[in-house]
């Protein structure tokens, strides 16, 4: 595994002279926006690989994307390989149809100690929710990003990670009824600042990849952020999300795709392969954008 080709993956030119905070910024942003956060492996007859030599050749070579037991796992040693100190942590992701926190630690995020301070960082929640720039260790600060204002609560043992949101604005009269937020502040996952292993995760990563309520095994999930919002592909609806199109909306333009048209979009919009036999699926099932 080299570096340099995760630098050219990403499109990283440096300069990288010392693992400080611009540089960790720079390389966090360039990540989300070129790496996309996407289950479609589960969808195309691939098995999903916790080793990270397998990861690489994925993430890199093939130019896929991945789910962050890929793409936080690569991004972690990316860190080592830069000089960072880090550990990685585990989180639990809120459920806005449920109103509850997932019981298993299912989402992997690391903790970067740079510049005399502890930041966040996760390349791999996709969607809206997904941060551009790693948020820093401080209970009650409100940290603004284009897609909105993150805050991060200390509640004894625990951090929850909150984001208010802007309004989506959607013009397509078919997804009228489409409403991808219960309010303007929502809780996005919540996490101690225990140390975790890779393998604390391995059960839930084989939960969400084999479980029938699993999310991931009803809905195929491509996700990208770009200069101004984001692009997803759930099952056969895709969108593409202008941030701060308004003061206070989003612009949310969506529209169905088929069959035919799928690897297409995937290459034009996502920057993907080929995937061979990727059937797409989007059961009803609750997934919050």
């Amino acid at each position: 595994m080299d570096l340099q080709e995760y630098f050219q993956r990403i499109g990283f030119s440096g300069p990288f002279e010392r693992p400080d905070l611009p540089t960790l910024r720079l390389v966090h942003r360039l990540h989300v926006m070129t790496i996309p956060y996407e289950n479609l492996s589960l969808h195309s007859q691939e098995q999903v690989s916790m080793e990270l030599s397998q990861v690489f050749s994925k993430l890199v070579h093939q130019r896929r994307g991945g789910w962050c037991c890929e793409s936080n796992l690569l991004f972690s040693w990316v860190l080592g390989q830069m000089g960072y100190t880090y550990t990685i942590l585990g989180a639990r992701v809120y459920s806005n149809h449920r109103q509850v926190f997932s019981e298993l630690e299912e989402h992997i995020i690391i903790r970067v100690e740079v510049a005399g301070g502890s930041y966040i960082a996760d390349v791999s929640f996709g969607m809206a929710n997904q941060i551009w720039e790693p948020l820093e260790l401080v209970s009650g600060k409100e940290q603004p990003q284009l897609s909105g204002t993150f805050c991060l609560k200390e509640k004894g043992d625990t951090w929850l990670l909150e984001k208010t949101s802007r309004t989506p604005l959607i013009p397509n009269e078919d997804f009228a009824r489409f409403n991808p937020s219960r309010g303007p502040v929502n809780p996005v996952f919540c996490f101690t600042l225990e140390h975790r292993q890779l393998e604390d995760f391995h059960a839930a990563a084989h939960f969400l990849q084999t479980n029938p309520k699993s999310v991931y095994t009803n809905k195929s999930i491509c996700s990208l952020a770009t200069p101004t919002g984001y692009r997803a592909l759930v099952g056969w609806v895709y969108s593409e999300v202008t941030f701060a199109y308004q003061e206070t909306f989003d612009l949310m333009e969506m529209c169905h795709i088929t069959d035919a048209e799928v690897q297409d979009f995937l290459r034009e919009k996502f920057g993907l392969p080929i995937i061979p036999n990727l059937a797409l699926k989007n059961n009803k099932i609750s997934y919050t954008t």
